[in-house]
């Protein structure tokens, strides 16, 4: 685990601005196109877990990688598919390396220190979860 880079922004609607740093998780990220900036990746929320009634008081942003250095897919993330198991899908899968960020409340005002006892929560989430359609 490691902190998160930002640099100050103007805050927007979108979760990962609203506390008004911009977060750079491509710093993280092998092959990915590092000249785009944000443009290289995308994020996807994960403010519950199935089955949950109620939201995380502290949320967390998977971070993942869309434009690769050279234009060529990005790997399957080997760990993610082990994770998955009998569930994973080819087609569905995440790919490259993934950043994790944990907010401190539900409005995304600012990011916070994750923990250990975080990770059987995100990978629970990955376990059921299949990589976001781009």
């Amino acid at each position: 685990m490691t902190s998160a880079l930002t640099v100050p922004a103007n805050p927007t609607g979108d979760p990962p601005y609203r506390c008004g740093r911009l977060p750079h998780p491509e710093v993280y990220m092998d092959y990915i196109a590092d000249q785009l900036g944000s443009q290289a990746w995308r994020f996807h929320l994960i403010e519950a877990l199935d089955g949950m009634l109620q939201k995380f008081a502290t949320p967390y942003i998977v971070f993942y990688p869309v434009v690769s250095r050279d234009g060529m897919p990005f790997p399957v993330n080997k760990c993610i598919r082990e994770i998955q198991g009998d569930k994973f899908d080819e087609m569905r899968a995440w790919r490259g390396n993934l950043v994790v960020a944990k907010y401190k409340d539900a409005k995304y005002s600012a990011m916070t220190d994750a923990s250990m006892a975080d990770f059987p929560i995100i990978k629970n989430y990955l376990s059921t979860h299949l990589a976001p359609s781009s």
